[in-house]
């Protein structure tokens, strides 16, 4: 019983992980895409600063005109899921 409520435990642990990965990619993907023309250092920044507010980290961003890519990870006892977001204007198509 207690085998079950563990591995339980860890499943919700490894979920809410992910949620709180994909809500701060998005948020710092959205943060990047509004500074990329102020330049990929302070757009990157910025995502950094939004991903840390949502105790994640910033894995990796790339910043292509006004499109921001992102990945961020949040780490939640062993598990750290990794999630990628992409945000810009509605016009410019992906590459």
């Amino acid at each position: 019983m207690c085998a079950v409520f563990l591995a339980l435990l860890g499943v919700g642990q490894a979920v809410l992980a992910r949620h709180r990965a994909g809500a701060a990619a998005d948020l710092a993907a959205l943060a990047a895409a509004d500074t990329a023309l102020r330049g990929p250092g302070t757009a990157c920044a910025e995502a950094r600063r939004v991903a840390a507010a949502q105790r994640t980290t910033l894995v990796r961003c790339a910043v292509t005109g006004e499109v921001s890519d992102v990945s961020v990870a949040a780490r939640a006892g062993p598990f750290e899921p990794r999630v990628r977001a992409r945000a810009g204007p509605v016009n410019v198509s992906p590459r």
